[in-house]
């Protein structure tokens, strides 16, 4: 099956994510089957990146974005796990600095962009800022409606600049968002990942929704696609990205590169 295809937002698609089931498992049977398909899709990812590096050709950028308790680590965990971390970079984008305040919303989100050779992977990212920042207000209408196309923008230079984007929403329903917060308070090893400030966020998931719908619909383009996993099964979740990712790295043209002298002229002794 071809997941990117299935999952794939195309541009200017409408968006409605209570028409997404979050909790579909197409062309998987069961648990097992998908785990050790994704097994085998992180091991060939882990041969590719070797030649994805030497080909010094391409960067590739990972964006996950989703609701609180969606998964993003967890992706990164399963997924991201096989790969050199030599050539990986995971950048976390949290409440602005006074620093990148001072800034443009886009600044520090450029500075974290993969090098070629190397793959980035932004545990929530630029689109942030027409996410939080529209549900709560924090600037004015205009100038949150301006950044979709400053957005479109912005990857677009990256594409003409060999960078790949990759863009995933982990779409979990609101059930699992409250069973997985359940989760983190009955486990004490899991007590730090929850705050008073994930419960107010709850009571925000519809406008949440809302937003996220016009990010996907406004956002996914043929260079950038969004891609919407139903991720309420993190096994279907991994598998599903896995072999995304998995196909986008084996439709790129690599080659290791010749070597610099004649290496028949050389003689060890």
């Amino acid at each position: 099956m071809d997941y990117s295809k299935k999952f794939r937002v195309k541009p200017g698609e409408k968006v409605n994510l209570k028409k997404v089931d979050p909790g579909e498992t197409p062309g998987f049977n069961n648990k097992e089957e998908a785990v050790e398909m994704t097994a085998r899709n992180v091991a060939k990812m882990a041969e590719l990146q070797h030649l994805f590096y030497a080909d010094n050709h391409f960067s590739l950028l990972i964006v996950l974005q989703a609701m609180d308790g969606g998964g993003k680590d967890g992706t990164i965990r399963h997924v991201m796990s096989g790969l050199n971390p030599q050539g990986v970079e995971v950048s976390s984008f949290k409440v602005p600095s006074a620093e990148e305040m001072d800034h443009d919303f886009l600044w520090r989100i450029h500075k974290s962009v993969p090098a070629r050779g190397d793959i980035g992977i932004f545990n929530r990212s630029h689109y942030e800022d027409v996410l939080i920042v529209r549900v709560h207000k924090l600037v004015a209408k205009d100038v949150w409606q301006a950044r979709y196309a400053q957005i479109n923008s912005f990857e677009q230079y990256l594409a003409d600049n060999n960078i790949i984007t990759l863009k995933f929403f982990l779409h979990i329903s609101n059930e699992e968002q409250k069973r997985r917060f359940q989760q983190r308070i009955d486990d004490p090893q899991r007590n730090w990942k929850i705050s008073s400030a994930d419960f107010s966020e709850r009571k925000l998931w519809d406008d949440y929704q809302d937003a996220y719908a016009d990010a996907l619909m406004k956002c996914s383009t043929t260079t950038a696609p969004w891609h919407i996993i139903p991720a309420n099964n993190k096994w279907f979740r991994n598998v599903v990205i896995s072999q995304i990712i998995l196909d986008k790295l084996e439709s790129l043209d690599l080659h290791y590169p010749k070597p610099q002298e004649d290496l028949s002229n050389i003689v060890l002794e």
